[in-house]
């Protein structure tokens, strides 16, 4: 199905691919398109981009992903997205009670950034916690960094999430991009189809408050709710979740610690520079995630609720990152926290196609797994591409749908990705861990 410039399209879903999909196009001369998002404002409480700060890094373990992160880091140096972009280095180390897999994660890591030449001239190994000092210019971390081992690539850093979606929603409705915001005009009920089989195709959206607008094309870019508008996804999207928390800093701390490189430890955790607006240092845990699986259905969901608190284990974790880094920190009050959740699929691909049997009159974005941010600037391209693909199919067979597959009882959702480190638990089995109840 082709799609006019002056055609009306739709796109669920106010997030980081929602809105980098309706810059994109409003660039490309498609004048005529519509965001609907359930919140009040963007960014969206819901949006997994609505965070304080996102890694920035461009090293994969394939040479795949390697060149998208690097167009994407390209893509956050123009003078659009620059501002939120924060080249302070990403510092990637184990500590010496890591696993054997969370070593060799690493090491594939630090090859695709000694290898790549773009990258190559910002690589430095780093072989203990005096490199860790001296080389990563972490000369603020007084902890004892046990065993620390890695690299640090100054290549990369850190993105201002929450304000790349204000900054992106801005840039969208000067393009004369509409948004209808909020329960009332901007939660959809359901896509609205005509015909069936192979004829049928969407007509345009149904609103929670039963108003119909009609569209030619629907882009689906709502995350991990996916499969409440799109039911025939299944279990190939499911949410999935991690821990966030923050130490609140005095005026000097935040100013000795300006300019750290992100810190990731893979047995451990993250941590980025504290954010001088707010004096908030953000860690999180390192951890296979939580899902909230719906016994009816296998499907993990994402609550309809937000959650603020962070398990007791998670916690002891972040507590022990701090130990072993910044130890003044270690037993400070843990504040803001929240379970932030987001579309995982079991490998991490993306999934960028259109719904089958809808006549290509539904597109889907979905599956950003975790590491889908730093793609900000670049997804709407995608979508673009996909649009004007000459036999009208994705041609990237790893984005391609997914024919959702049957599990057996038991069986777990995700394949073994490499970067991820732990046991994937139901968050309900969790809720009753938290230390302290957060402080909002």
């Amino acid at each position: 199905m082709s799609v006019s410039k002056s055609d009306a399209i739709a796109i669920i879903g106010g997030g980081a691919f929602g809105l980098s999909t309706a810059l994109e196009l409003s660039r490309k001369g498609y004048t005529n398109i519509t965001v609907f998002e359930k919140d009040e404002e963007i960014p969206s409480r819901w949006s997994a981009g609505n965070d304080l700060n996102k890694i920035m890094r461009a090293e994969y373990e394939e040479d795949f992903y390697t060149d998208l992160a690097v167009e994407a880091t390209h893509a956050w140096q123009t003078p659009l997205y620059a501002p939120y972009f924060h080249r302070v280095g990403y510092l990637n180390v184990v500590s010496g009670a890591a696993s054997q897999k969370a070593v060799g994660t690493l090491h594939r890591f630090q090859a695709a950034a000694e290898k790549h030449p773009e990258m190559k001239p910002f690589f430095h190994p780093i072989s203990g916690p005096q490199d860790v000092r001296d080389v990563a210019g972490a000369w603020q971390f007084t902890g004892d960094m046990p065993g620390w081992k890695g690299y640090v690539s100054k290549y990369d850093g850190y993105v201002h999430s929450a304000n790349a979606l204000r900054g992106i929603y801005r840039e969208a409705r000067k393009n004369g991009v509409r948004f209808f915001l909020g329960a009332k005009v901007g939660a959809i009920e359901k896509i609205v189809y005509e015909g069936s089989g192979k004829s049928r195709k969407s007509i345009g959206v149904r609103t929670k408050a039963a108003r119909f607008h009609a569209a030619k094309l629907l882009i689906v870019a709502v995350g991990a709710a996916a499969h409440k508008i799109v039911p025939e996804v299944g279990a190939e999207v499911s949410a999935k979740s991690w821990s966030v928390a923050h130490v609140r800093l005095t005026d000097d701390e935040t100013a000795a610690l300006r300019g750290i490189p992100v810190t990731y430890a893979r047995d451990l955790g993250f941590f980025f520079e504290p954010d001088p607006k707010t004096n908030l240092l953000k860690i999180c845990p390192m951890g296979g995630g939580y899902i909230n699986t719906n016994p009816s259905t296998g499907i993990s969901e994402a609550p309809q609720e937000l959650m603020r608190f962070v398990p007791k284990d998670d916690e002891e974790q972040m507590r022990e990152l701090l130990r072993q880094t910044l130890p003044y920190l270690a037993d400070r009050p843990l504040v803001e926290k929240f379970i932030c959740w987001f579309a995982d699929t079991a490998d991490s691909d993306f999934i960028v196609d259109y719904v089958p049997n809808t006549s290509s009159s539904v597109m889907i974005l979905s599956g950003d797994s975790g590491h889908g941010f730093k793609m900000f600037p670049i997804v709407g391209r995608w979508v673009d591409n996909l649009l004007n693909a000459p036999d009208g199919k994705q041609s990237i067979l790893r984005w391609r749908w997914r024919v959702p597959k049957q599990k057996a009882k038991g069986e777990s959702f995700d394949h073994d990705v490499s970067w991820r480190i732990g046991t994937v638990r139901e968050i309900r089995d969790v809720q009753g861990q938290e230390a302290v109840k957060a402080n909002m």
